[in-house]
């Protein structure tokens, strides 16, 4: 009887025992953390669906800071438009629409017969596209040459380099473009809202010649020190 007792005893110890090690123990449940997948910097996420459109320009400021940022590190175009598209990436997607719309804006405001006078001389005759393509070396060349350049386009001959035939920047006109489709792999002209911004060049206004290639003279009275440095 004593022995049953006493493993009766045991028994309920041992119980006692195990219960309150629970209680001290409690079995904690493990919850499996959430997996963050990691993102190629290189990349951006562009919801092409849900993206607006944009007619915001960038702010000036920002734009020739850019421009002169570009002129300090480069030596040649080539060089140039690397660095732009290179700092490009570097801004959000509408900010690189807004570096191209801002480009756009002063393609339009630089569209006058007068420049296209200084355009005419320094490259020896310009076609429509080619006067595109001197106002992009024009913007390319930063703030202060450009206005004082459209305030007076004989300020130009300032920049006239000794043999240089060409003064043109076809690439700058691109590289927002680029910078955009290295960004998002999307195309960067659906993405402007051209009912909002007008200044493009279908909407260049008919500008009032009063100069005339045949008539030398003509060209002279507009950008006389270009004409005596230049025309053959």
């Amino acid at each position: 009887m004593k022995n049953t007792n006493t493993i009766l005893f045991c028994l309920i110890v041992f119980g006692v025992s195990v219960t309150a090690q629970k209680k001290i123990n409690p079995v904690v449940k493990t919850v499996p953390k959430e997996v963050i997948p990691i993102m190629d910097t290189a990349t951006v996420a562009f919801d092409s669906i849900s993206f607006s459109k944009s007619s915001e320009m960038l702010d000036e400021e920002q734009y020739w800071n850019l421009i002169e940022s570009s002129l300090k590190e480069n030596t040649d175009q080539e060089d140039q438009e690397l660095f732009l598209v290179s700092e490009l990436e570097k801004l959000s997607p509408k900010e690189i629409i807004g570096f191209r719309l801002r480009t756009d804006q002063l393609l339009f405001d630089s569209y006058n017969p007068e420049l296209w006078c200084a355009a005419y001389i320094m490259n020896g005759g310009v076609s429509d596209g080619d006067f595109e393509y001197f106002r992009c070396w024009l913007i390319s060349r930063g703030k202060d040459v450009f206005y004082k350049a459209k305030a007076n386009p004989d300020y130009l001959v300032d920049q006239v380099i000794p043999d240089r035939k060409s003064y043109q920047f076809e690439g700058f006109w691109f590289v927002a473009v680029s910078a955009f489709k290295n960004k998002t792999n999307q195309e960067l002209y659906p993405y402007i809202d051209y009912e909002q911004f007008t200044t493009t060049d279908e909407n260049y206004p008919l500008l009032n010649f009063t100069w005339d290639a045949e008539d030398p003279k003509s060209m002279e009275s507009i950008c006389p020190l270009l004409f005596t440095k230049l025309w053959k």
